[in-house]
């Protein structure tokens, strides 16, 4: 085993939830896949056309949710929270079977997914992993939203900042190292919503599945939900965690700086976006022999192991 190497999960997986907008029960399958294969969806609700690649050109739809589809208008949604676990525990190859078009929520965290794919473990290939270093400072700013991203030697940061005008939420922001920090704020940290929201979701035709039990509710200077918030940032966690999902849309983990205020799902499209619209702002670096830098595999250390 290397930590140098292409990993999948060691065995499959299945459950089941909701999905936060559709309202919809959805049995999903997590399969181990071979090196070089990334993350693939498979709707195994139809008999044909239903692979769906989760990357960043294919996202048809950012609103509340990342949305990808494929040339056959077939569509898998609210995917960040998986592929954030995935980014996070170095999962390069996986196939995910779902029999409906949403993901299902869970309880609105990445942590049952990461509790789901730790108890499995990994099975490490003998295949170099990819990574794409950026080479070029990139920013994009939209009103009061913005977001950008610059050159890191070793490791992806994530720097967040979230305003509301909710005496609640307020101001928020932190900074994470995603290869050396404790990630478990970020995938304990689930999404969140106004409670004055909820009918313009319902009227959307959004929100359908949502509940006390997948989301955090605010209601003017309170907490709805009895347990409270989990950690102190738990709503820019959760931005951080949706942040890491959209960036895993690249195919490979990321060596870079990003900071974004009050940006989302959009935002981040639009920067990987202009990223890869010139060849000159990134390089994808195959990794071989000992120079892989320390950071990338404290998270793997978790995670049992195969060969």
């Amino acid at each position: 085993m290397s930590v140098l190497s292409q990993s999948t999960i060691a065995n499959k997986i299945s459950f089941s939830g909701v999905g936060i907008h559709t309202g919809e029960r959805v049995n999903i399958n997590i399969l181990p896949s071979s090196p070089n294969s990334g993350i693939v969806f498979k709707r195994i609700d139809l008999k044909q056309n239903n692979v769906v690649i989760p990357n960043f050109e294919n996202v048809c739809d950012a609103t509340l949710c990342t949305t990808v589809s494929n040339q056959f208008g077939v569509k898998v949604s609210t995917i960040e929270h998986l592929m954030a676990a995935f980014l996070g525990l170095g999962i390069d190859n996986a196939i995910v079977e779902v029999d409906s078009q949403e993901v299902p929520i869970l309880d609105g965290s990445a942590k049952d997914f990461i509790k789901i794919l730790k108890k499995t473990g990994l099975k490490v290939s003998d295949v170099p992993i990819k990574l794409i270093k950026i080479n070029n400072f990139i920013e994009l700013q939209e009103g009061s939203k913005y977001i950008s991203i610059d050159k890191s030697n070793t490791t992806l940061e994530i720097e967040f900042e979230i305003n509301y005008k909710n005496q609640m939420i307020q101001n928020q922001k932190n900074k994470v190292n995603i290869f050396e920090d404790n990630l478990e704020d970020i995938y304990n940290s689930r999404t969140f919503c106004l409670y004055e929201d909820i009918e313009k979701l319902k009227k959307a035709g959004l929100g359908k599945g949502g509940s006390l039990e997948n989301a955090i509710v605010v209601k003017d200077d309170k907490i709805l939900n009895e347990s409270g918030l989990r950690n102190k940032k738990e709503f820019v966690n959760h931005k951080i965690l949706d942040c890491m999902g959209d960036l895993y849309l690249v195919g490979y983990r990321i060596i870079g700086s990003l900071k974004c205020s009050h940006g989302g799902h959009s935002l981040t499209n639009k920067l990987l976006r202009k990223i890869f619209s010139d060849t000159k702002n990134y390089s994808l670096i195959e990794i071989k022999g000992k120079n892989l830098p320390h950071s990338l595999i404290n998270n793997r250390h978790n995670l049992k192991s195969i060969a």
